[in-house]
């Protein structure tokens, strides 16, 4: 083994020694998270959606109603949130279970 150049890194969430090279490509392919709408649809930035149900906007003082249209939506790198710009609310963020790609 003293001829062997390969690094070990220590991984905590499973306890094993794992190979470094290995632990670059583990981690870029975590990166790529997936969107989906309510019925499975892919989303993706600029898309635009429509909402299920009536939503009702914590701190806006103001619901959203069933079929409101939310243009150009961006993805958060969370699997469940995106984020959306509708007029008169500002920083709003939507589940994804809550829309559909239109």
């Amino acid at each position: 083994m003293m001829g062997d150049d390969e690094t070990f890194v220590y991984d905590e969430a499973t306890g094993e020694w794992v190979a470094a090279s290995a632990v670059g490509t583990a981690a870029s392919e975590d990166d790529a998270v997936v969107v989906r709408d309510s019925v499975g649809n892919v989303l993706a930035d600029g898309d635009q959606v429509t909402l299920i149900k009536d939503l009702t906007v914590k701190g806006a003082g103001q619901t959203l109603k069933r079929g409101t249209l939310i243009k150009s939506i961006r993805l958060t790198g969370d699997a469940q949130e995106i984020d959306c710009r509708y007029e008169g609310i500002k920083g709003l963020v939507l589940r994804a279970e809550f829309v559909k790609k239109r």
